[in-house]
């Protein structure tokens, strides 16, 4: 509710494409500059005292947004600070939380888990969206930011009522640029583990960007307002929970590079199909279809990460992986907001879409090439 209400905001205040991609920079560029020590601390310290801290640190940023608007105060650049702030807490959240899940459930069920954590997650996107947009339309914005504050209550009593777990922290302790130089080396080292990475940054630039393209397409192409915005999101959520549900059936299955390969392909085609379609109802499913491989590729890089790095690493692992999804979003989202304000929103789409499927097939040959050579090296 918060991202929907806080994306609707920034554009009803100013009306520009731009500074809406200019908020995401501001939330996403904290993990840009900071994943790489996070990382660190989380392979250092219990996961749960971390989630309880960035918790709270969360709930006070959601309660502040909502007393600036509530208060009729609220400037843009007010909204730009806060989401700075949160992207601060969400770069030693998002990674913390993930390398939870391993202590949790062991290697054995991480990749059911993972199924589980998404499909819930993407429950929230399809009931978030619609009732931001019901209850913006009613009561105002501010209603979004406060609601979301106080569930901030119910997580962190979650987080207190876990007790037995098994803990990852790493004893052997250096100096935390060494353990950064340490944790890239080991992503260089494992060639699954580097070119998936490879892979989530290409589509972290060019596929993940509709936060900056739906305001501007539901308005611009569709007429529609803020409920209209809000369905675009809450089909995408739709989509991204079949997608978890489909993980998650298959969670048993093996999973390659190819398999990143192919969601990645699927995710960016799906894009091009959006930006040439003219009919509101029928744009709706299509954007089901993107949050479908959407969270496919994720889940599937994600599982790959984690089963195939040590309990030593797994932290900064984690950290940059967040690092290039989320922290190259700023790439996309100027570039992608640049194209939506001059060219329009399908041609972002198509940009989007198009980019990315050139270079993740030339890097994929390359993989593939490189894969080939070390066969015939017998390595």
């Amino acid at each position: 509710m918060q991202r929907t209400a806080q994306q609707w905001l920034i554009y009803s205040l100013t009306g520009s494409a731009f500074l809406l991609g200019l908020l995401g920079v501001c939330q996403q560029l904290p993990i840009l500059l900071f994943s790489l020590f996070s990382g660190v601390y989380i392979d250092k310290y219990p996961k749960k005292k971390i989630l309880l801290v960035t918790q709270a640190f969360q709930m006070a940023q959601a309660l502040t947004m909502a007393a600036l608007v509530g208060l009729g105060m609220v400037k843009y650049w007010h909204i730009f600070i806060l989401a700075a702030m949160l992207g601060l807490s969400n770069t030693i959240d998002m990674p913390a939380r993930q390398t939870f899940f391993i202590e949790l459930v062991g290697r054995r069920d991480l990749k059911n888990a993972i199924g589980l954590n998404a499909t819930v997650e993407n429950t929230a996107k399809i009931v978030g969206p619609g009732l931001a947009g019901i209850i913006m339309a009613k009561y105002g914005v501010s209603f979004c930011f406060l609601l979301n504050g106080l569930s901030f209550i119910a997580v962190i009593y979650s987080l207190t009522r876990i007790n037995h777990y098994d803990e990852n922290i790493r004893m052997q302790r250096q100096p935390v640029i060494s353990e950064i130089i340490n944790g890239l080396k080991y992503i260089k080292n494992k060639d699954v583990i580097f070119y998936a990475i490879i892979s989530t940054a290409i589509i972290g630039i060019f596929a993940m960007n509709t936060n900056v393209i739906f305001p501007v397409f539901a308005r611009v192409t569709f007429n529609q307002q803020v409920q209209g915005f809000s369905f675009m999101l809450s089909a995408m959520g739709i989509g991204a929970l079949i997608g978890s549900m489909i993980f998650a059936a298959r969670s048993q299955n093996q999973l390659s590079y190819r398999s990143v390969l192919i969601n990645a392909l699927l995710l960016l085609g799906s894009l091009i199909v959006a930006g040439s379609i003219s009919n509101y109802y029928i744009v709706l499913v299509v954007i089901a279809i993107i949050g479908v491989f959407n969270i496919t590729f994720m889940t599937t890089v994600n599982s790959i990460l984690q089963l195939n790095s040590s309990d030593d690493y797994r932290g900064r692992v984690m950290s940059v992986y967040y690092l290039v999804l989320t922290g190259s979003s700023p790439i996309g989202n100027f570039a992608t907001g640049y194209v939506a304000e001059h060219f329009g929103p399908a041609n972002s789409f198509y940009f989007g879409g198009l980019m990315g499927i050139g270079l993740i097939s030339i890097f994929f040959l390359s993989f593939m090439r490189k894969k080939k050579s070390g066969l015939q090296n017998g390595t």
